[in-house]
């Protein structure tokens, strides 16, 4: 066996990998698509007599174990939470949570069938998918999670975006977000909820992916996430037509609060905003930063006054 065939995987990980899938007889490794925050490989193999494949993560960005050393170890309890909660996600086979035997902290797990879409103009029933989706994952309380939620930018310390048309706007923005949130009873959120982390498959949601910052919190974290990527994406209309359809799902269950969508709209902030490399991967084209800023000021306008009339 050679490393060539692995895509670069080291020879430390691929024996790792050896150890944790019993009897699989490994053949390739590609690189995965989409992922930005860490390493993706599919990793195909003979085992009993079939073709079987499995996904294994690799986090590589010092900054970010820095702050969460426990990532992998996040993941894994993440899956297995999802897994017990009947949630479609992938199942857990092993983690190395500080990369001693891995090389790099490490999550294996199942591929699960599917695809990323993202159609090219917004489709009704695609945008009800992730909706109805989302509205049951929110069913799980997970009570005994470890993980709750916290925000990942701290309005307080934000600068005036020179980007933006409506600098303004956005100062008063941080300033309710920093004032702080209505109380929130908790639920199971996936804290990176957008249609680049759920799978199709004939028309259906497959798989949610990517549990590595799920947690306990407000279910307006994750709507909010969500809307503010398909702003990005669509437009403020598509955004509001899919909180349209998660209310549809939930109905007196959810208590919606613009409070949430600002916040996780301020949460994106790291810079000048420009489009996610992962849209390009999955075969999103037309989008520029430009259009990308642009929208996100409409998106903005669109909840200062929705917080006008709430």
């Amino acid at each position: 066996m050679t490393t060539n065939a692995f895509g670069g995987l080291s020879r430390q990980a691929i024996e790792w990998v050896e150890s944790k899938w019993q009897g699989a007889v490994l053949e390739q490794a590609k690189p995965l698509e989409g992922g930005t925050s860490s390493l993706l490989y599919e990793i195909r193999a003979t085992k009993d007599g079939e073709e079987q494949s499995v996904v294994l993560r690799l986090h590589h960005k010092g900054e970010w174990l820095d702050q969460e050393p426990d990532l992998a170890k996040h993941e894994a309890m993440s899956l297995e939470l999802a897994a017990a909660a009947g949630i479609s996600a992938p199942h857990l086979l092993a983690f190395d949570e500080t990369g001693a035997a891995c090389g790099m902290p490490a999550v294996l797990m199942t591929k699960v069938p599917g695809t990323v879409i993202l159609p090219a103009a917004n489709d009704q029933d695609w945008l009800d998918g992730l909706a109805k989706t989302l509205a049951e994952m929110h069913q799980h309380r997970a009570h005994d999670f470890p993980y709750e939620y916290f925000a990942y930018n701290d309005a307080r310390r934000l600068e005036r975006p020179k980007w933006s048309r409506v600098e303004g706007d956005w100062m008063r923005a941080f300033y309710i977000v920093a004032a702080g949130g209505p109380p929130s009873d908790y639920c199971l959120i996936h804290r990176d909820y957008h249609p680049g982390n759920v799978l199709w498959e004939n028309g259906q949601v497959s798989a949610v992916v990517d549990w590595v910052n799920a947690c306990r919190g407000p279910a307006g974290v994750d709507v909010g996430h969500c809307r503010v990527n398909l702003a990005q994406l669509y437009g403020t209309r598509v955004a509001n037509e899919f909180l349209d359809a998660y209310e549809r799902y939930t109905g007196s269950a959810f208590s919606y609060d613009p409070y949430w969508d600002l916040l996780s709209l301020i949460d994106t902030l790291d810079g000048a905003p420009a489009v996610y490399p992962g849209w390009q991967a999955f075969g999103m084209t037309g989008l520029s930063d430009e259009l990308v800023r642009f929208r996100l000021d409409e998106y903005l306008m669109s909840l200062m006054e929705r917080f006008d009339d709430f």
